[in-house]
């Protein structure tokens, strides 16, 4: 007997031996899961995947709660995210609320004998012939309990000695996981204040290096057509209105957006700006409003969005017409009721916000598509501004050149100027790209200068490397070499025919026959036939080729007049002719 004895000693000893050095591996292994660079939802099911292999289980969970008791994050062993969660709101309520109140680990040998498991609606009678036993630990962190940790076992009558191991084992894992749970939540505390100290050392900065004066010091230009929009703006700012700013690219959207802020009475405010275009829907609606705690997947904290945190101040939105038509409706609410809810959250937020929009599309040939909600149109164009293009205000290009030439010397400590030649070369160029592209165009120059002074020779398009340029033969070829293509036929009105220099420019229409519709044919003032053009077939064919041209260059006379291969001053003969009323943005 007492060989026997020391032999079950032995065995018991090895037992304990073996069970504690996969009990070191496993913490080992645990660890490494926690400690990679991963969102928080993977690495907890990393660890359950682990916990399933070292221990001899059913099925286990780990759950985490928020301040309020409810369920954020729930992860099985090879369950999907919502399987779990749903097991484990079938978890009787009185055995979680025992770990999760007492903070202590609740220890059941036998579920189907247990009273905290009487009801429990998965127990059946193959649970009293397969005995199953559950453990459970608190996972702790912030002075409470903020999750657990939970198994079941089919070995019910397993010995106390090995339940006491496996509670040991899932304390330390418990442990682990508190740790890392806090220690996300402190990093997405600390981005969130570094994200608002962020804003208001910009907005510091911008207080003290910057002087107002009766010229918006930021926005260079001394045309007429610049210092309307500046007048305009200036204007404007006072009062509360949504402002939509609409031009092409690389007009400076942004820099009158600001200007809008700066010179309202919300200037103290915050100033949140947000480019639509470069986000996914699901990305905007959270950037936008904001995510409780557990929304989805990644959101490990409350979050948030740009209404609220520009609340008082002005919310920029630039590219506005790239949103979709389902987050449209969603947008058009909070601006119709001052109000919204977080995603995945359901306390409604009231915020006060000044929405400045900007977009270089045609949001109204958008809306008459039905690509855009005519009522959030209408919501956020109270005050349309247009910006010009630079080829309208040729005048401001040396201003912006020189401009954008020291703001190079100074960054790269040279002192280079532009001669007179190279200043009338950007003069002449329309720069589809704007301003944008013409400080591109200054920057690339400087750098590849050879000498102090910037001539005609350093410029990219004098030896056919100007992408601008490249771009637009490419169009005017494709244009003439198109097959069936006819030039937009203009009716000249009588008083232009008695002009010398304009004797070439009318064109005949290329629809009319040999004999009728010469060029004396609408010399006669009370003509209906204009210059002889055909049937009203053809004339509907001239009217659609000019309203798409028009709406293809955003309703700027010149630009279409380019597209179609005609003078600007044809251009309106043409609009004229056709009784099309011209769009202003």
């Amino acid at each position: 007997m007492s060989n026997q004895h020391e032999i079950s000693t032995l065995q018991q000893a090895m037992q304990s031996s073996s069970r504690a050095n996969s009990a070191l591996v496993g913490i080992y292994e645990i660890s490494k899961v926690l400690t990679r660079p991963a969102r928080l939802e993977m690495a907890l099911s990393g660890v359950i995947n682990l916990l399933a292999s070292f221990l001899d289980m059913n099925n286990g969970l780990i759950a985490l709660l928020d301040e309020e008791g409810r369920t954020t994050t729930v992860v099985g062993a090879g369950w999907s995210e919502a399987t779990a969660r749903d097991h484990f709101e079938r978890l009787p309520e009185q055995a979680v609320g025992q770990i999760v109140v007492s903070g202590m680990p609740l220890v059941v040998r036998n579920i189907a004998e247990s009273p905290l498991f009487t009801d429990w609606s998965e127990l059946s009678e193959d649970a009293f012939l397969t005995p199953r036993s559950f453990v459970g630990v608190p996972i702790k962190g912030e002075n409470r309990t903020i999750g657990t940790i939970m198994i079941e076992r089919l070995d019910g009558h397993s010995s106390p000695h090995t339940l006491d191991e496996d509670v040991r084992f899932l304390t330390m894992v418990a442990q682990l996981v508190g740790q890392t749970v806090a220690l996300q939540a402190v990093v997405a505390r600390d981005r969130e204040r570094l994200m608002s100290e962020s804003y208001r050392l910009e907005k510091e900065l911008e207080r003290h290096s910057e002087v107002k004066r009766d010229a918006i010091e930021w926005i260079i230009g001394e045309s007429s057509a610049i210092r309307e929009v500046v007048d305009k703006i200036q204007q404007v700012a006072r009062c509360n209105l949504p402002v939509l700013l609409c031009g092409e690219s690389g007009t400076g959207k942004e820099l009158f957006a600001r200007a809008i802020h700066e010179y309202s009475p919300r200037s103290q405010k915050p100033y949140i700006r947000l480019n639509c275009a470069a986000l996914s829907e699901t990305v905007l609606e959270s950037e936008l409003f904001g995510h409780e705690r557990g929304a989805f997947t990644g959101a490990v904290g409350l979050r948030k969005g740009r209404f609220e945190l520009s609340d008082g101040g002005t919310l920029f939105l630039d590219e506005i017409g790239e949103i979709s038509g389902a987050f449209q409706a969603k947008l058009l609410r909070v601006l119709q009721e001052g109000e919204f809810e977080r995603v995945g959250g359901s306390r409604t937020i009231k915020v006060d916000v000044r929405l400045v929009a900007a977009t270089n599309r045609n949001l109204e040939a958008a809306v008459m598509a039905g690509q855009f909600r005519s009522d959030l149109y209408y919501r956020i164009s109270v005050v349309p501004v247009f910006l010009p293009p630079l080829r309208e205000r040729r005048e401001d290009v040396d201003l912006l050149a020189k401009e954008f030439l020291r703001r190079f010397n100074d960054e790269h400590g040279v002192s280079l100027s532009l001669s007179k030649r190279a200043i009338d070369v950007l003069r002449a160029c329309d720069f589809p790209g704007n301003v944008r592209e013409l400080e591109s165009c200054v920057r690339r120059t400087a750098a590849l200068a050879k000498g102090s002074v910037i001539v005609v020779e350093d410029f990219a398009c004098t030896n056919e490397s100007c992408l601008s340029l490249v771009m637009g033969r490419s169009r005017s070829m494709a244009q003439t070499q198109q097959a069936g293509y006819v030039p937009l036929p203009v009716a000249v009105p009588p008083r232009e025919r008695s002009w010398p220099q304009r004797k070439a420019e009318p064109l005949v229409d290329a629809n009319a026959g040999s004999g009728a519709g010469s060029s004396h044919a609408g010399n006669d003032p009370g003509s209906n036939t204009g210059s002889g053009l055909g049937s009203h077939k053809a004339d509907a064919a001239e009217r659609q080729r000019l309203v798409e041209a028009m709406d293809r260059s955003g309703w700027v006379q010149a630009k279409a007049a380019r597209i179609l291969g005609l003078t600007p001053r044809q251009m309106g003969y043409a609009l004229r002719k056709h009784n099309i009323e011209i769009k202003h943005f």
